[in-house]
């Protein structure tokens, strides 16, 4: 019989799964912008990670597959790349955007990735860009990547870093909560979208993990857009866990709160546009 606490945790992959399900088109559609805002992020992932021709790549979490397409690039046609998610419809459109862009090396699997259906020792290295933050318990899901490893291989990991580096998300997160009546959260309770940004954290659970070689560096990602509005057009339509808070609401109460955010925002309007401050973190290791 399962425990309380496994039922919590089962409600809440549940739950994550439908948020995510519901804003993969919306995700998807804004990939050009998130592709602009990681560029430079993702680039420095899959050198972290030792990416290289010929390999066979994990790419866990991976959304509709922005990165998928570019590790998928770099390792060939001798290489191959298995992206997982744990929202079937964000993965479909990973795997469709695969085919669109007549890469035959990518497959897909909707997997939980604290817990993985795959045999050990299989990939030659691994990614996570902005998912891991998400698990509920990202030891398991390290411990997951470590297994899933060939000895030797690299993986490399993006996450937010603090609150005070991210204070648009501090931002959203605090309205959308008092708008919905709920109270403030701890910003790094598990789950949530900076819950890895502790100075140290990530680094120790890699080590718990078993990995060697770790280290992290943090790298400035500002998002830059024409106005506030765009910014919130892109929240709107794809930020799962605002959604998710702001979904309790109707439709009236939700616009209130979206305006609000959309004043307190506005303090990063600059002469050439909307310049909201990001810091995320890459953590690099070895298997």
């Amino acid at each position: 019989m399962a425990t309380p606490l496994a039922l919590d945790l089962q409600a809440f992959k549940a739950a994550q799964r439908t948020q995510w399900d519901q804003s993969a088109a919306g995700w998807n559609a804004h990939t050009p912008l998130i592709r602009a805002w990681l560029r430079q992020t993702t680039d420095a992932m899959m050198e972290m990670a030792r990416i290289a021709p010929g390999m066979a790549v994990l790419d866990l979490a991976a959304g509709a597959g922005d990165q998928t397409l570019d590790i998928a690039r770099r390792v060939g046609p001798a290489g191959c790349v298995l992206a997982t998610d744990l929202s079937p419809a964000i993965l479909a459109l990973a795997q469709q955007n695969a085919r669109q862009a007549g890469l035959n090396n990518v497959e897909t699997r909707v997997a939980d990735g604290e817990s993985l259906p795959l045999e050990a020792a299989t990939f030659d290295a691994a990614v996570c860009r902005l998912g891991l933050m998400f698990f509920p318990d990202p030891l398991a899901g390290l411990r997951e990547l470590h297994r899933v490893l060939r000895p030797g291989a690299g993986v490399c990991t993006v996450v937010f870093s603090r609150p005070e580096k991210n204070p648009c998300l501090g931002m959203l997160m605090s309205t959308a909560l008092a708008h919905a009546g709920l109270p403030a959260r701890d910003p790094y309770q598990p789950g949530a979208l900076m819950s890895l940004g502790r100075p140290g954290q990530l680094d120790a659970l890699f080590h718990q993990a078993g990995f060697r070689d770790v280290a992290s560096t943090a790298v400035a990602a500002p998002f830059c857009l024409p106005s506030v509005a765009h910014y919130l057009d892109f929240v709107r339509s794809s930020a799962s866990p605002i959604q998710q808070i702001l979904g309790r609401l109707d439709a009236a109460a939700a616009q209130a709160a979206w305006d609000e955010m959309a004043v307190k925002l506005a303090r990063f309007a600059t002469a050439d546009g909307w310049v909201g401050p990001n810091e995320l973190l890459l953590t690099a290791a070895r298997r």
